[in-house]
């Protein structure tokens, strides 16, 4: 398991606070949706003098017209209403509303249950909001959205089918070179076939990575620059990839003893570059960056030890078994991630599946900097414990995104 220190007293009261006052603000959004509907029933234009709630919303919270126009729509599926001729309206997710009003649940959960709702058989709107609010008490958004997503593919299945098209054959340049800095620059010329595939693979790898870590706060140059280095990963990781002088491609990076094992320091990337310890210890865990570990005299220790990586068949053990990045609310596929050592392979943790998990490099990152921690549990598939400042049950938490096959474990 992946030792983290324990948060601060005053991180865990200061995260407590916050979720008071999270709390108090959906539960008065939710009152304020309620009573825009009230409004709306008892006649705006009479009590008012506007055409529509929405106009009056406008001018009565100062906000644009589409915000305002979001939030009638919402408080009129969790509110009952009345028609014109005053037949009764019921709310399209009653339960749901209640839960608002207790302020349970943010604006992005309560659309994606509304969305789902929206979409089913009224004869079966009743369980499916049952299922979504009970799984909602522990998942985030992203991941009850999964599970909106399997409802309506069982009760309103949809065969649409993706529209390809042909490549057509490119020309290009590219141009990139290295500064004294150690920054890189990256500039080139493509035709508009092939600026329009690299648009779709960044905007695809650019996607916010909000899941239950937290919201993604990347400006989008910083999203698009990760979505490069991922993309370069997936290339890295083709079988398919072109050898150099009968290897196949891989960066060395020469790292003392000590600094792999505390993570402290500074390690050497391939002839002139630079990384943290930190990082090394990262990309120590699977990927093509070979390790030479040095001793106190900068004697090499250990060139590789390339029984670290893992081994094509175990590597397909792990796609079947994760099915993707692990991590709670994560969706990358297979493709996208890399093998975690639970217990560090630095530290003699062996390279078998009982001490690896598959996760995208966002994450793997992330459980080797916080307090997130991983295990296998006893049914033999992953599960992670948050820090003490989300859940102070640390409640263990899983991937519901990746479908599991039948004897994947």
């Amino acid at each position: 398991m992946t030792s983290n220190a324990a948060p601060s007293p005053e991180a865990v009261a200061l995260a407590d606070r916050f979720g008071e006052l999270l709390a108090r603000k959906r539960a008065t959004e939710a009152e304020i949706g309620a009573l825009v509907v009230e409004i709306e029933q008892r006649g705006v234009l009479e009590l008012f003098g506007y055409r529509s709630v929405t106009q009056l919303l406008e001018h009565l919270a100062d906000i644009p017209k589409s915000a305002a126009e979001r939030l009638v729509q919402r408080a009129r599926t969790l509110n009952p209403g009345r028609a014109l001729d005053g037949t009764p309206i019921p709310a399209v997710a009653p339960a749901t509303g209640a839960a608002a009003l207790a302020g349970r649940l943010s604006d992005p959960m309560i659309d994606v249950i509304t969305g789902v709702l929206t979409q089913v058989p009224a004869e079966h709107q009743d369980s499916a909001e049952q299922h979504l609010l009970t799984f909602a008490e522990t998942a985030g958004y992203r991941q009850v959205a999964a599970l909106g997503a399997r409802i309506l593919a069982h009760l309103v299945p949809d065969g649409a089918e993706p529209d390809d098209t042909e490549p057509a054959v490119p020309t290009r340049e590219l141009f990139l070179r290295r500064k004294r800095t150690g920054v890189w620059e990256l500039t080139g010329r493509f035709d508009d076939e092939t600026g329009t595939r690299a648009s779709a693979l960044l905007d695809a790898l650019a996607e916010r990575r909000t899941s239950d870590d937290g919201p993604d706060t990347r400006t989008h140059p910083q999203r698009y620059g990760d979505a490069f280095s991922d993309a370069i990963d997936l290339a890295l990781k083709s079988p398919t990839l072109p050898m150099q002088a009968g290897e196949r491609a891989h960066v060395m990076v020469a790292v003392s003893l000590d600094s792999l094992k505390t993570g402290l320091g500074q390690a050497t990337l391939g002839d002139t570059g630079q990384m943290t310890a930190a990082e090394a210890r990262v990309h120590a865990c699977d990927a093509m960056i070979i390790p030479a570990v040095l001793g106190e005299k900068s004697e090499p220790l250990n060139l590789g030890r390339l029984r670290r990586l893992i081994s094509p068949g175990l590597r397909r053990a792990l796609f079947l078994r994760d099915r993707g990045c692990a991590f709670p609310g994560c969706h990358r596929p297979p493709r996208h991630c890399q093998g975690h050592h639970i217990h560090h392979w630095a530290d003699g943790g062996p390279t078998d599946l009982a001490n690896l998990v598959l996760m995208c490099a966002h994450h793997h990152r992330l459980l080797h900097r916080s307090g997130w921690e991983v295990r296998i549990a006893p049914d033999g598939l992953p599960e992670f414990l948050p820090p003490v400042f989300l859940d102070k049950r640390r409640k263990p938490r899983r991937n519901n995104l990746h479908q599991p096959l039948p004897h994947a474990a």
